[in-house]
C-alpha cells in the first residue's frame, strides 16, 4: 500500500513512468460556479412550437455567434466522431457537405426529424442535444482557407503513447445529450450526410453523472474518484472571451474556438492499490470535497471550500510542502493569467479500459494548453497511474444564424 509518506519520500522513483492528466489544468484563482452563465445563456426550451413538455423535451438552440456545446452546460453523454475526407472532395464537394448538414443540425437539435428520416419518432425529444462542428487542416486546405499555426498535431510529449486509434482528423461532429438515445439516433443521421464526402476514422464516448443527479453547476467526478475541473474559468468573467473566443483576425474563424481532445487511459487496478492519503497528495486536493490541502478542514455540513485557493507556500510542523512539490495541481498551475483553458472533460469506460476525454478549448493551443502539458509531462506525480493514448486538434467553427450556412466563412 503506497502512503501519502511514501509518496513525498519516494517522488524520484514516482516520476518515472507514465502518462499526465489535466485534473487542474488552469491557473490556480478563485472563479464562479462552472457552468452557471452557460446555462443561462443557453435556456433549454420545449421542443418545435412548444413541442413535448417534460423531461427530454427540452431543446438549445443551436443559432448564434458561437455554436452551442462549447459554453453550453455540460450534458450527460457526448460522442466524438472524427472523419477523414475521401479524396475527390473538393471545394465544391465540401460546400454542399456543410449545406446538408447545416439543415440537418438545425432540424435534430430543435426536435424536428431530419429530411427523409426513416424513424422520425426517434427525433422528437431531443433532450438539450447539441452538435459542435469542428475542422481539421486537411479540410481546410481542401477548402482554399489559410491555416492558423496551431491546426496541427500537438508537439511530442515524452509520457504520449498514442498509437493512431484515436489521433487527428479532417472532420470532427461532437454530440452531446442527456440521453444517449438521440445522440445515436443524430449521429446515424448525420452520418448518412456524410457518407458521400468523408469515411469514419474514430469514435469516443463520454458520459457524466445523469441530469439531476447533482445541483446545477456541481463538479464532476472523475473515474479515480476526484473532483475534475474545480479551477476552471466562467464564460461570465472579465477575460474570458480572450481566452476562448477567436476575433476578427482570425479571419473565416473568427467566433470560432480551438479544442484539444485527449484520451487518457487510467490505470485504475494500480491506482486502487493507492491509500487515501496517497490519492490526495497526488493530486494535491481532498478526496471528500475536492478542497486543495491547505484549506481548512471541511465543516459538517457545508461545501468543505472546494475553490479555496490553494496555498502552495504552506509547510507541515516538519517543514515539508503541504502540497507535494510535484503534486498534480502544482505542476498544472501557472502565475501567468493567459496560459489558462477551459476544459469540458467526460469520462469513458469501454469495458476493457476507463479513463477521461479530457477536451478543452482556447485561442491557441501552442500558448495554452501545450505549456501546461509540458510541466505536466515532466514531473507530476499522476503520471504513475495515467497514460495519454489519443490526441487531437480541430479548429471549431464559428456560430450561424438562421438562414446562413455553418462552416461558409471557409469559403468566402
Amino acid at each position: 500500500m503506497l502512503t501519502g509518506g511514501a509518496l513525498g519520500a519516494g517522488l524520484s522513483a514516482v516520476l518515472g513512468a507514465g502518462g499526465a492528466l489535466g485534473f487542474g489544468a488552469a491557473r490556480t484563482a478563485t472563479a464562479p460556479v462552472p457552468g452557471a452563465a452557460a446555462a443561462a445563456e443557453t435556456e433549454p426550451s420545449l421542443g418545435p412550437g412548444g413541442g413535448l413538455p417534460g423531461f427530454g423535451g427540452e431543446s438549445l438552440p443551436c443559432h448564434g455567434p458561437h455554436q452551442a456545446g462549447v459554453i453550453t452546460a455540460p450534458a450527460a453523454h457526448v460522442r466524438y466522431a472524427a472523419y477523414r475526407l475521401r479524396p475527390d472532395a473538393d471545394a465544391e464537394a465540401l460546400r454542399r457537405m456543410f449545406r446538408v448538414l447545416t439543415g440537418d443540425v438545425e432540424g435534430l437539435t430543435s426536435g424536428e426529424a431530419p429530411l427523409a428520416d426513416p424513424e422520425p419518432e426517434l427525433a422528437a425529444r431531443p433532450a438539450r442535444l447539441t452538435v459542435t462542428v469542428g475542422v481539421g487542416p486537411e479540410l481546410v486546405d481542401r477548402a482554399g482557407a489559410a491555416r492558423p499555426g496551431w491546426l496541427a498535431p500537438l508537439p511530442r510529449f515524452d509520457r504520449d503513447r498514442l498509437n493512431g486509434d484515436f489521433d487527428g482528423g479532417d472532420l470532427l461532429l461532437a454530440i452531446e445529450a442527456d440521453d444517449p438515445l438521440p445522440i445515436s439516433h443524430a449521429a446515424r443521421m448525420l452520418e448518412r450526410d456524410l457518407a458521400s464526402f468523408v469515411e469514419p476514422l474514430w469514435r469516443q464516448r463520454g458520459f457524466r453523472r445523469a441530469r439531476g443527479s447533482e445541483g446545477d453547476g456541481t463538479t464532476m467526478r472523475n473515474l479515480m474518484g476526484q473532483v475534475d475541473g474545480t479551477v476552471n474559468p466562467s464564460s461570465s468573467e472579465d477575460g474570458f472571451d480572450g481566452l476562448v473566443w477567436l476575433g476578427r483576425e482570425a479571419g473565416w474563424l473568427a467566433g470560432g474556438t480551438a479544442l484539444v481532445l485527449r484520451r487518457i487511459r487510467m490505470e485504475l487496478d494500480t491506482w486502487d492499490m493507492v491509500d487515501r492519503p496517497g490519492r490526495e497528495q497526488t493530486i494535491g486536493r481532498r478526496l471528500s470535497d475536492g478542497a486543495p490541502l491547505t484549506a481548512p478542514p471541511a465543516p459538517p455540513l457545508g461545501d468543505g471550500g472546494e475553490r479555496t485557493p490553494a496555498d502552495f507556500d504552506a509547510k507541515d510542523a516538519r517543514g515539508l510542502s503541504v502540497i507535494p512539490v510535484a503534486a498534480h495541481i502544482r505542476r498544472a498551475h501557472s502565475s501567468d493569467p493567459s496560459e489558462r483553458i477551459f476544459r469540458r472533460a467526460s469520462n469513458y469506460d469501454d469495458g476493457h479500459e476507463a479513463g477521461l476525454l479530457f477536451a478543452c478549448y482556447q485561442r491557441d493551443p501552442l500558448a495554452q494548453f501545450v505549456p501546461i502539458q509540458r510541466r505536466l509531462d515532466e514531473a507530476d506525480l499522476l503520471n504513475e497511474w495515467v497514460t495519454h493514448v489519443g490526441s487531437a486538434v480541430f479548429a471549431i467553427l464559428p456560430g450561424f444564424r438562421p438562414g446562413e450556412t455553418l462552416g461558409a466563412p471557409l469559403f468566402d
